[in-house]
């Protein structure tokens, strides 16, 4: 089956914007993240591991220029690669200097990058950070990406994971950065143990009406040493089944606006470093069962998507 049948598949989307596959280039720079240095928390994200989220990144002792080109030079052999991201993925890239961090975009600048994708947290967003990136888009023909971890709408959740920020933090920072003519991406995690559906079509209605550019979803999994380990041992917490995640997703890309960007349905992680990831199956097994479904089901990305532009007006229109 094509899967760009039931969502807007990523992968197509930058084949047409740039004519070519893409590919992207994580880079991994030694920052870290308020929520773990005391500035707004300790401890980072409950279920936030030592490593972050980056664990097939190389290592941050290396400069971004070198990332890059190590990484380049294997795709590019391997694939027969023209064009990249390079993508900031690591903790929160925003979140240093705005010196340290001018220097770390520039040498992101290189031949055949014809994109910088940053991600970062809604509360480490601000408008001479923005100004910059507007000044490298603008002076180097390179597009700008900004991605930013909400994780969920419901701020009641977010406080429980210790994210150190709630949805309005998410809203300003969004408007900030669409009025400097960026994209935003915007990572989610549908099955955070204190969300059920409603949060999850809540999620897709809120991104939907904001317009946002392109979604991560993630799935949640537990890493060694972290409170959310701790709070699966000692039964505080219980995880939702994998049946139960596909039809979130489902639901979610139902609900969603059908011009957004999809760029996963689930996340992956390093076995050895969890107790539990993904039901113990394949990542790429649940998107295929997810596809799969919606098939079967006949649905597709917005097929739901009739609740903006005054629905409650429709009854009026002719």
């Amino acid at each position: 089956m094509n899967e760009e049948e039931f969502y807007r598949v990523y992968s197509k989307y930058l084949q047409r914007k740039y004519g070519e596959k893409v590919y992207k280039l994580p880079i991994n720079l030694p920052v870290t993240c308020p929520n773990r240095d005391g500035c707004v928390g300790t401890g980072g994200c409950i279920f936030c591991g030592e490593v972050g989220a980056g664990f097939e990144n190389l290592s941050n002792t290396i400069s971004v220029r070198e990332q890059l080109k190590k990484n380049m030079d294997y795709i590019r052999r391997r694939y027969n690669a023209h064009k990249f991201i390079a993508y900031f993925q690591n903790f929160t890239n925003t979140y240093t200097d705005i010196d340290t961090f001018k220097m770390y975009i520039q040498e992101a600048v290189v031949e055949d990058i014809v994109e910088i994708s940053i991600s970062t947290r809604p509360d480490c967003i601000s408008d001479r950070y923005l100004k910059f990136l507007s000044d490298i888009k603008k002076n180097h023909k390179i597009e700008i990406t900004v991605e930013l971890g909400l994780q969920t709408v419901n701020y009641h959740t977010l406080e429980k994971v210790n994210r150190g920020h709630t949805l309005g933090e998410f809203l300003d920072s969004f408007i900030r950065i669409k009025k400097f003519g960026f994209e935003v991406c915007t990572h989610l995690i549908l099955n955070l143990p204190w969300d059920n559906m409603t949060d999850v079509v809540e999620n897709s209605k809120v991104l939907s009406a904001l317009s946002v550019d392109s979604v991560k979803l993630h799935s949640l999994y537990v890493v060694k040493n972290t409170i959310l380990e701790d709070m699966l041992i000692n039964n505080e917490i219980k995880l939702i089944s994998k049946d139960e995640y596909v039809k979130r997703v489902i639901t979610f890309l139902e609900y969603l606006n059908k011009d957004i960007v999809v760029q996963r349905l689930i996340g992956r992680a390093p076995q050895d470093n969890t107790i539990f990831v993904n039901w113990n199956t394949s990542w790429w097994k649940i998107k295929d069962e997810i596809i799969s479904k919606m098939h079967k089901k006949q649905t597709y990305q917005g097929i739901k998507c009739d609740y903006l532009n005054g629905k409650a007006l429709n009854q009026f229109r002719k």
